[in-house]
């Protein structure tokens, strides 16, 4: 049905023939835009709904804990929170505050951006369930050991004195009465949520279309073919300065993977925009000094270029 909406808009609305260039990309961006805000804000929705039933006074008391299971579980909580890397870092200082060890609260600043739900939709529909779960098993690993890396560093000396006050919000607690109550919340959270993301969306979709259909494959392949096996780590080292929402970002890398870049390529360069930016290490400067952003951003950029070689490795196998 979205299809032959697509076609009739694109060949009676605009008057471009739909297998032509500009009509093929025009249609690219109609349709995936629409597919995509579509599917962000019915998963959100439900998704927020699920959220509701979660015990969050009981949350703290399991991120508290030491181990592994800690940081596990600060990775999985990190993974169902829609935030970006910037937005997370207020509840990553509220969880120092209230004595949450380090590596823990570390596991959770990781993995928030790597993995949310709206990242999770935008790749079903891009890459299939497959990759996805590839994806979000491997961003919940990366969360979990490079926190607890960072945690028996014994990197606390690094934290600042002094936590400017406007960055101390803490995660709210609610009580939600009846199913009523958590569908108004979980369709104004999916609201919130698509309201920011809209522009991002069109964004990235407007980029993957123009690539798509006006970059041609031979070109991407002549790049990658001589970058080999620094493929991986130049992506990741493109992707760190960069700042923009998974929206953005994801209809980009499945367009650059369609061109023949190689899986783990795209997913680590995805990865390091998403988790490490330029505008997050400047907030990140407030609460702690520039060796421990150093240590931190180090271990992350590790831990992704060695995932993105993985990818690669199993894209071969496969």
């Amino acid at each position: 049905m979205l299809e032959l909406w697509v076609h009739n808009l694109v060949h009676y609305v605009f008057r471009l023939d739909p297998g032509s260039r500009l009509g093929s990309t025009v249609s690219f961006f109609v349709y995936d835009s629409a597919k995509i805000i579509l599917l962000l804000f019915g998963m959100i929705a439900v998704i927020g709904v699920l959220r509701t039933y979660l015990p969050q006074d009981r949350i703290r008391e399991w991120l508290a804990r030491r181990g592994i299971s800690g940081n596990f579980f600060a990775a999985v909580f990190g993974a169902v929170t829609p935030f970006c890397s910037c937005s997370s870092i207020p509840i990553f200082i509220s969880f120092i505050k209230t004595g949450v060890p380090l590596g823990i609260a570390f596991s959770f600043l990781i993995t928030s951006p790597v993995i949310n739900e709206y990242l999770v939709v935008l790749m079903i529909g891009f890459f299939g369930w497959k990759i996805t779960l590839a994806y979000v098993i491997s961003g919940l690993l990366i969360g979990t050991f490079s926190g607890m890396i960072l945690g028996r560093m014994r990197l606390e000396s690094y934290i600042a004195e002094d936590i400017a006050a406007s960055a101390s919000s803490r995660c709210a607690l609610a009580n939600y009465r009846g199913l009523a109550s958590r569908l108004v919340f979980g369709v104004n959270e999916s609201w919130c949520i698509v309201s920011k993301l809209w522009a991002w969306v069109l964004l990235g979709v407007g980029l993957g279309a123009f690539i798509h259909n006006y970059v041609p494959n031979e070109a991407v392949q002549v790049i990658t073919g001589r970058l080999g096996f620094f493929s991986v780590p130049v992506a990741v080292l493109l992707g760190v300065p960069m700042y923009a929402s998974c929206a953005a970002i994801v209809p980009v890398a499945v367009v650059l993977f369609q061109k023949g870049i190689q899986l783990g390529t795209a997913l680590s360069f995805m990865m390091a925009v998403a988790a490490l930016s330029l505008p997050e290490a400047v907030m990140l400067r407030r609460v702690m000094r520039l060796k421990l952003i150093a240590v931190f951003y180090g271990i992350v950029t590790a831990a992704i270029i060695i995932t993105g070689y993985l990818f690669n490795l199993l894209q071969l196998v496969i």
